[in-house]
């Protein structure tokens, strides 16, 4: 066999095994180096880790996981909940609609599907459950709607994205970003509602919500909506960069959480950034050891020879496209979306460019099929968070997220068959696309 084979067969057989993908990325890289080069180039191993992360808008990630876990203890997605519930008022699947517009505008601050997923949940699930909601439908809405996270600036996901196609321009990848992110929610609200409506589920106003009026609610929640706006707004404006944003991000949540909700101490916040090192150092782990493996499949042409491969099944990009699609949504079925980018990208790119298929669009296409991923069984990281909340065991699940996956995957057809749905906004703000 071949040195390329040697690698992908000890990557696949790693992950059987139910080594941790990091770890399964470095050890079967090191295979191709030993098997295609030379044991002497295990001496590279150290650099190449390295130069993974030792790029500057890196730091963009572990400060947007903070600012999504900040926001979280601040109370932000409570009073989001009360101003949307004040909002719209009780009505068949009201609390269903209340659910999707929070987790999109969590997603607006904290860029993470699982982090949007818990804040969320942690407050909707029991009113949820009052108001007649099953457990299993909540929990899998939650999932589905927080998974938008990674479609809304700002993006984790985008971000890294960003790094691994050179010249994609990362406020270009947010603008895109925003259109589809909205259609995503819209595809998951319809069939909630109807559902909803149903079954006869009547929306009732969260514990407190009957003596607060819209104006009350909105003041509270002004701050929290105040943060996407922040965010973009500065991007535009060129007040700052995308990387410092994550910063401004942080500050503001910050003070939002210390001096207007008073619901954040400073213990709180030294405990904050311990866990956002921890949720960060794994990230920045993964993608180390990943630059083992890319190294390997470069030098050993294997990316390459795949690219290749996949070129030749067919000329006809529409068909090509779908299958691509495919073989991402089975990837975010079993994987993170920073270990699919890190590992289908090396091959995905080459055929992005023999096809002529724009980056940007690609880039929206792959985050909402990695989107659809997050709730999708076996694995469906959002859906383990919400599930975990609920009590209750994920495949009670799995009925209600076949018609989310159908939903979306809507919506997903929708962008790929139109792809102006992502690059219209980016072209009128003058981004390159």
């Amino acid at each position: 066999m071949t040195p390329d084979i040697w690698m992908i067969l000890a990557f696949a057989g790693l992950l059987i095994a139910g080594v941790p993908v990091a770890f399964s990325l470095a050890l079967a890289g090191s295979v191709g180096i030993v098997a295609g080069l030379s044991p002497d180039m295990l001496a590279t191993l150290g650099t190449n880790t390295y130069n993974s992360i030792a790029k500057y808008p890196l730091i963009a990630i572990p400060l947007f996981i903070l600012t999504g876990l900040i926001f979280e203890r601040a109370g932000v997605a409570l009073r989001l909940v009360r101003f949307a519930q004040a909002l719209i008022g009780p009505r068949h699947g009201g609390l269903a609609l209340v659910a999707v517009l929070v987790c999109m505008i969590m997603g607006g601050m904290s860029g993470s599907g699982p982090a949007d997923a818990a804040a969320v949940a942690m407050v909707m699930l029991p009113s949820m459950t009052k108001a007649g909601y099953p457990k299993p439908f909540s929990a899998t809405l939650i999932a589905a709607s927080a998974s938008t996270a990674i479609l809304i600036p700002p993006s984790v996901a985008l971000i890294l994205y960003s790094i691994v196609v050179p010249g994609v321009d990362l406020r270009a990848l947010f603008a895109a970003g925003l259109f589809p992110g909205v259609l995503a929610g819209l595809a998951l609200l319809v069939p909630a509602m109807l559902v909803a409506k149903r079954y006869g589920w009547e929306g009732t106003p969260v514990e407190g919500a009957e003596r607060l009026s819209v104006r009350g609610t909105f003041r509270d929640a002004l701050p929290a909506l105040f943060a996407p706006i922040l965010i973009l707004g500065g991007l535009r404006s060129g007040l700052f960069t995308p990387t410092e944003a994550a910063v401004v991000a942080v500050a503001y949540g910050a003070l939002v959480g210390l001096l207007l909700t008073r619901e954040l101490t400073l213990r709180d916040l030294w405990q904050l950034l311990g866990e956002a090192a921890i949720i960060s150092g794994v990230v920045m782990l993964i993608i180390a050891l990943a630059g083992i493996f890319a190294w390997a499949g470069t030098m050993l042409g294997t990316f390459r020879h795949m690219a290749e491969w996949i070129i030749g099944l067919t000329d006809n990009g529409v068909l090509l496209l779908i299958l691509v699609m495919l073989a991402v949504l089975v990837a975010g079925m079993l994987l993170d979306a920073i270990s699919i980018y890190l590992i289908m990208m090396p091959i995905l790119i080459p055929v992005m460019q023999h096809f002529e298929w724009n980056p940007v669009w690609f880039g929206i296409l792959l985050a909402m099929n990695i989107a659809i991923g997050q709730f999708t069984p076996p694995v469906a990281v959002n859906l383990m968070v919400t599930t975990e909340v609920a009590k209750i065991r994920l495949e009670h699940t799995i009925g209600w997220a076949m018609l989310f996956v159908l939903a979306m995957g809507c919506a997903l057809a929708l962008v790929a068959m139109f792809p102006s749905i992502a690059l219209w906004l980016p072209g009128v703000l003058g981004y390159n696309v």
